[in-house]
């Protein structure tokens, strides 16, 4: 329970933020962005692919993830087994252009933030987009995601 209200916590400070506080006072590196930004089209690929063998390679096993609607799932296995049973096949993401921003983790990694666009096929082609943090830690050259929040779940702007 304790979690879930920091991440609640986390989400909401977030919101709270002017955009003018999101100045980083180091300069990213355009070599982390990329790598990021690499890691991010390599895991949507995989997720709209349904590649479940390598999502799981790029996940931690103690992965937490935060969902607004869903709530915490603790560890690969349950979010392998939601992804298996509620989005393979049914639900595509991408990246919104221009909301990408990668931030360092001394010592860790990186924090990805940006918005994904989820296109639900059908007649209608449903279309819905939500905010998302990760956090990327790299643990000898090997990158994997510990921690996700996806969040403001709501269809996308016509």
């Amino acid at each position: 329970m304790m979690k879930l209200f920091v991440a609640a916590l986390l989400v909401r400070v977030l919101e709270l933020m002017p955009a003018r506080t999101y100045a980083q006072s180091t300069p990213m590196s355009e070599e982390l962005f990329k790598t990021i930004q690499a890691l991010d089209t390599q895991f949507l690929d995989v997720y709209n692919h349904c590649d479940l063998a390598t999502i799981s390679s790029m996940i931690a096993d103690d992965l937490e993830f935060y969902h607004d609607k869903a709530g915490l799932a603790l560890g690969r296995q349950a979010l392998l087994d939601g992804l298996k049973s509620n989005m393979c096949n049914k639900v595509t993401r991408e990246l919104v252009p221009g909301t990408l921003e990668v931030y360092p983790i001394a010592k860790y990694g990186a924090v990805e933030i940006g918005v994904h666009r989820f296109h639900h096929p059908g007649p209608d082609d449903d279309v819905g987009e939500a905010k998302f943090v990760q956090l990327w830690e790299n643990k000898d050259g090997k990158w994997k995601i510990t921690r996700a929040i996806s969040f403001d779940h709501q269809p996308a702007a016509k």
